[in-house]
């Protein structure tokens, strides 16, 4: 069993930044892979960013490529989303996720436990 709680999110000018943290319960943190997701009102949940187990590995959402960073510290079972340049597209409900695999998916279904999520909001 793993468990996510979500923190950083918040009220943002365009152009700003914010940085995610998702803490992971757990003592096999490191043999997940893990993922960013996000879900705007009235949309279906996105992909956004997800790290294989060792942090080696990574993918991006094409439109936040250059602008988010993904990370994980498996001392301290904690993966991060640094966003920077946000746009007003990028307002949403953000969803940390852990997939029971050291490999990545883009795919919400094949990630096994779920944050409760954080809002960020970016102002025009």
């Amino acid at each position: 069993q793993v468990q996510l709680v979500e923190s950083g999110g918040g009220l943002v000018q365009a152009g700003g930044s914010l940085r995610l943290s998702c803490a992971a319960s757990g003592r096999t943190f490191s043999s997940y892979a893990m993922g960013w997701f996000r879900q705007a009102p009235g949309k279906e949940r996105e992909f956004v960013a997800a790290i294989s187990w060792s942090g080696a590995g990574t993918q991006y959402l094409d439109s936040v490529k250059g602008r988010f960073t993904i990370s994980r510290d498996n001392a301290k079972n904690t993966v991060l989303l640094q966003m920077n340049s946000l746009k007003p597209e990028d307002t949403a409900v953000y969803y940390c996720a852990a997939r029971g695999s050291p490999y990545y998916s883009m795919y919400p279904k094949e990630y096994d436990y779920w944050g409760q999520g954080t809002q960020v909001t970016v102002s025009s």
